[in-house]
């Protein structure tokens, strides 16, 4: 089941929440609607739900090519999961999940026999089915969850939608669930959307990533390639820790601190002021100068508690670095606050402005 977003557009009163999105989901993908607060990815979800209507004269949902504009919530076949989980206090873990079921007409609804098998059959897929009797107040955070999605998949829905799922849960959980829906969702292959906020979570659960910004998407593509081909300083400043530099782009090459270095992308670009953002992993350093351009730059902070060492350091011209290194490599430098060392970038992106705002 596809889902096609043909130019949406939500305004609420003078707050413009959507402006003229367009977005294809492939069937059986598992896609993440990312961004900050105030982007539209939550609002894009519940239109694609139905618990929102687009403006007037606005474009379409289509699931498989099927306008979605006239039907209700309930004819769409959408499971939705939310942030906090919504159970009912009164049911046990069985009934919360057999509710959808139930609750359906009665020449829709399945038998008792029927409705038994599918929810232990899905209490037992999200690793729950020993506590069918319990209530939701004799679960943890992590198990209400997982009893919200398997709600939400008793119903048989053409498209999952889970808006920050894991929001309200401490980070060791979180990270425990990610994992899980993951390999759940190899397992069931419906088509899925998640609403985050979350980076991290985004770039290791979901197949697809749309990084919303202002009620418009920045830019859409695998984890891999929005991270390491950011299109924008948005979505490379979003993704993750950066050093940002004023530079100079001429004739190929881009100035910044005390370096002169290919300019990537923009070898035929006029003079032009520019940023250069590089990720602290992306910084190489040593005790003295390399064949590489290198500046120098002072120690200040060390925080080596962790798989990897992050370094904040300080160039002579007064810029404020952070570099991270693996252990194995902070071992060799044998560095501390005070020490002298010489900074290498590996990797740069470089930003122009735009034709009518100067940086």
């Amino acid at each position: 089941m596809g889902i096609t977003v043909e130019h949406i557009s939500k305004t609420y009163g003078n707050f413009t929440a959507l402006r003229d999105v367009s977005l294809e989901i492939r069937s059986g993908q598992l896609t993440a609607l990312l961004g900050p607060s105030g982007s539209g990815k939550t609002t894009l979800l519940r239109i694609i739900a139905g618990l929102e209507i687009p403006d007037p004269g606005s474009g379409a949902i289509r699931f498989s090519r099927e306008d979605m504009a006239d039907r209700r919530v309930q004819e769409r076949r959408v499971g939705f999961v939310f942030q906090h989980y919504a159970l009912f206090r009164h049911l046990t873990v069985f009934e919360n999940v057999a509710f959808g079921l139930r609750v359906r007409p009665r020449a829709d609804r399945p038998s008792r026999k029927e409705i038994a098998e599918r929810v232990h059959t899905l209490l037992d897929l999200v690793q729950l089915d020993g506590m069918a009797e319990r209530y939701p107040s004799q679960l943890s955070g992590g198990q209400r969850q997982r009893v919200a999605l398997a709600r939400a998949l008793a119903v048989e829905p053409k498209v999952l939608l889970l808006d920050e799922p894991f929001g309200a849960l401490d980070a060791r959980v979180r990270k425990q669930l990610r994992a899980w829906l993951r390999h759940l969702h190899q397992e069931i292959r419906v088509t899925s959307v998640f609403v985050t906020h979350d980076q991290d979570e985004a770039l290791e659960v979901a197949d697809h990533v749309v990084i919303m910004n202002e009620g418009r998407i920045e830019q859409e593509g695998t984890p891999e390639s929005v991270f390491h081909q950011p299109a924008t300083e948005f979505v490379m400043n979003f993704l993750g820790d950066v050093n940002v530099f004023h530079a100079r782009v001429e004739d190929g090459k881009i100035s910044f601190a005390s370096l002169r270095l290919d300019a990537p992308g923009h070898a035929d670009s006029a003079d032009a002021p520019a940023r250069v953002f590089v990720r602290p992993h992306e910084l190489d350093l040593a005790r003295e100068p390399g064949p590489a351009p290198s500046l120098p730059a002072t120690v200040l902070t060390v925080h080596a508690a962790g798989p990897t060492v992050r370094l904040q350091l300080r160039t002579p011209l007064g810029e404020t670095l952070v570099a991270v290194i693996t252990q194995a490599r902070f071992r060799d430098l044998d560095v501390k606050c005070g020490d002298q060392v010489h900074v290498a970038p590996r990797d740069l992106h470089v930003f122009l402005p735009p034709p009518d705002r100067a940086m």
